[in-house]
């Protein structure tokens, strides 16, 4: 059993039906070892609430091989082992121990039997053969057509009145289900990579929407979350050239963006963050600070000085940031007081539009309010834009934390009886902290309903709303692939393939619209390589609509068959996408129609995908928003180089991002009515119903009319 010292996922509240759960787990081993796993098995539901079967780790490095390396009859089959076993690498997993990838409870198995049980089915898979996933169990290989899907995957698929959150608990905790997030459980997550992108885009756009600039140089975002996908904000705030202020009350998972290269800077000091963001003395002068500051880069203490330690020259403005901070740095246990200084670099980092990305070990409710102070006793508002990139859809185990406790100490209060005090603490945290006129955050919502009104408009509305609804529409989404040959050299070749597609899109003629997106995606391809977003498997994500998808996807399996890229290449995306997902408070708030809580689209989406050409497909329950609030689905489409895999690209690719747009145009999204037509003419194959609007809203009124 692995130790208490590695990271765990929070606890479930609730442990039922013990001996279900533990007859469960040992129903995958013959009797003769039952005996001797019972107590090992009983012994984790007692600590985890889950039974993961710890012993049967695998003692291998889990990496993305590369495809060649698996022992597979097909490349299908070793395709799928490359992408599942990205998906647990340390490196990219949040929870490995217990194949969590991201978001806290997001899964790839529910326990290592199951894992090693598909790994042994994917290695025997022929092209006659599908394999059947329930969630995260691998009910067999049945026989099928070489156009099948080699694989199915459903996660969460439970009956709708069983859909809460109360009702997950106890199906987990027995084993019978599992939460798979979206690109977990269907294998296709790249790493922090994949939301980088989107929250590239959502920046950008937001600043163009709410403060009017096209250029966000020298502007401030503060925003929390490093763990799993908000580990990509520190990247993304970069990018885009602002800078970034991101709070982590978990220190591992700050430390490991940093060492990652993702988070340039890091502090538990909040006079420092104000500090980097106001104070400008010139070259060689100090900023005041308050009390020693820990520097998390070497987990040193340091006393920060008026004087510099005798052993050291003092350094100039020529030198490097490091200087600065080796000049500062006195013998361990030596302080000059609770009144220390801090030599920084001599720049004030919004004046100067520095680019940066802090990293602040702490609460982000306490950065809030210490911005607030700043604001209302100095007159100084030091932030431009604010957001929030934690798992909203599991709030008490793991989404948040009490600002009343510290990281270290929350860990014991999952643990009956404490859950309560822990779920009090935290609504208090999460209540109007802030201000009177500042609204509560409310789990899995974006905001709070305005009143009088429907169920998906908010006070303040969601980026879906304001900002990818309208990318969505347009058919642009979160399309992703990966290089199987684990070589740099082939995603160096698809991101030249990809952005000269692009230039040649753009140069054919698009609406204006269109044309910005591109831009705005031509941009990310050519900085994405030098700025290290590779984290396991040789990923790329690029916001693409459908003739780029099509375009990009026939441009990669015609060099794969030149040999100019050396092995299969898998396409996927996000769940998170134009079709993939529906969702009335993430993916489809944006649509008024009444239809945000029905899941038609995201259903067919799957069934399309799996007769049309996919390689595997997904669908689960539950996902960025949380268990009962969204059906989504994805897929993976290998490229082999064949005439065949280029048929199958071109005809599935089409539908899954036709099909979202005509459910948005239904719905009367204007963007989505003009791209559906435009696709139309494009292709005469497509016939899609269009609505009329009501002319006249008297009409309405005068029928309704008592």
């Amino acid at each position: 059993m692995l130790g208490l010292e590695i990271p765990h996922p929070p606890l479930p509240l609730t442990l039922l039906f013990p001996q279900l759960a533990l007859r469960n787990a040992l129903r995958y081993f013959p009797p003769d070892v039952q005996e001797l796993l019972a107590p090992e098995f009983a012994q984790e539901l007692r600590l985890y609430g889950h039974i993961y079967m710890y012993r049967f780790c695998p003692a291998m490095k889990m990496r993305a091989y590369p495809i060649e390396q698996y022992p597979c009859r097909t490349r299908a089959a070793a395709a799928i082992m490359h992408m599942i076993m990205n998906n647990l690498d340390p490196a990219v997993a949040q929870f490995p121990q217990e194949l969590v990838t991201y978001g806290g409870n997001g899964q790839v198995f529910s326990n290592w039997a199951q894992f090693w049980l598909m790994m042994s089915y994917l290695s025997q898979m022929t092209e006659e053969q599908t394999l059947v996933m329930y969630s995260g169990h691998p009910l067999g290989l049945f026989p099928s057509s070489p156009q099948a899907p080699r694989l199915v995957i459903t996660n969460g698929m439970v009956i709708p009145n069983y859909s809460s959150r109360t009702e997950y608990e106890k199906l987990f905790a027995m084993g019978v289900t599992m939460y798979g997030q979206m690109t977990a459980g269907s294998y296709c997550y790249i790493g922090p990579q994949g939301i980088v992108h989107g929250t590239v885009l959502t920046v950008l756009n937001a600043g163009r929407r709410y403060l009017g600039v096209k250029d966000l140089a020298g502007k401030v975002f503060v925003t929390s979350g490093l763990g799993g996908m908000s580990g990509a904000q520190a990247k993304a705030a970069v990018i885009v050239g602002c800078i970034g202020v991101i709070a982590e009350v978990d220190k591992a998972a700050l430390m490991k963006r940093h060492e990652q290269g993702w988070l340039m800077e890091v502090t538990d000091s909040l006079d420092h963050c104000i500090a980097r963001l106001r104070y400008s003395k010139g070259p060689g002068a100090w900023a005041a600070l308050h009390g020693p500051v820990k520097c998390l880069t070497l987990g040193h203490r340091w006393c920060l000085t008026k004087r510099p330690h005798r052993s050291h020259t003092v350094p100039t403005s020529q030198d490097p940031p490091w200087a600065w901070c080796w000049w500062g740095w006195a013998a361990a246990g030596r302080c000059d007081g609770p009144s220390a200084l801090l030599l920084c670099p001599s720049r004030e980092a919004r004046k100067r539009k520095e680019v940066l990305s802090l990293g602040y070990h702490g609460n982000v409710v306490d950065l809030w309010e210490r911005l607030v102070h700043e604001l209302d006793t100095t007159g100084e508002l030091l932030v431009d834009l604010g957001s929030d990139q934690t798992s909203c859809h599991n709030p008490f185990n793991g989404g948040y934390y009490p600002v009343q406790l510290g990281f270290a100490e929350q860990s014991t209060c999952t643990v009956f009886p404490w859950p309560l005090c822990f779920n009090s603490l935290l609504e208090s945290s999460l209540s109007p902290r802030l201000g009177a006129d500042r609204p509560a955050l409310r789990p899995s919502r974006a905001d709070v309903e305005k009143k009088g009104a429907n169920r998906t408009e908010f006070r303040y509305p969601s980026y879906v709303q304001h900002i990818m609804g309208d990318i969505f529409s347009l058919g642009f989404g979160p399309f992703r692939w990966v290089c199987t040959s684990g070589d740099p050299q082939d995603l160096a070749v698809t991101d030249e393939l990809a952005t000269s597609v692009l230039e040649e899109a753009v140069a054919d003629g698009v609406n204006p619209a269109v044309k910005l997106q591109y831009a705005d995606n031509i941009r990310w391809i050519r900085e994405a390589a030098k700025h290290q977003l590779v984290v396991g498997s040789q990923a790329r994500i690029l916001y693409s609509d459908q003739k780029g998808r099509v375009a990009i996807a026939v441009a990669f399996n015609r060099a794969i068959a030149r040999g100019k890229i050396k092995a299969p290449v898998v396409l996927s995306r996000d769940h998170h996408d134009v079709s993939g997902t529906d969702s009335p408070f993430r993916e489809t708030s944006n649509i008024y129609d009444g239809s945000a809580f029905c899941a038609d689209m995201a259903v067919q989406n799957f069934v399309g995908d799996a007769f049309r050409g996919a390689t595997w497909v997904a669908l689960h329950n539950g996902g960025g928003v949380g268990w009962g609030e969204v059906i989504n689905g994805g897929f993976g489409l290998v490229l082999d180089g064949t005439q065949e895999a280029e048929q199958k690209a071109k005809m599935m690719l089409s539908w899954d991002v036709s099909n979202g747009v005509a459910r948005r145009c239904w719905s009367g999204n204007q963007k989505a009515y003009e791209t559906i037509c435009q696709t139309m003419q494009d292709n005469k194959g497509l016939v899609v119903t269009l609505p009329h609007a009501v002319a006249e809203e008297r009409v309405l009124q005068q029928a309704l009319r008592p």
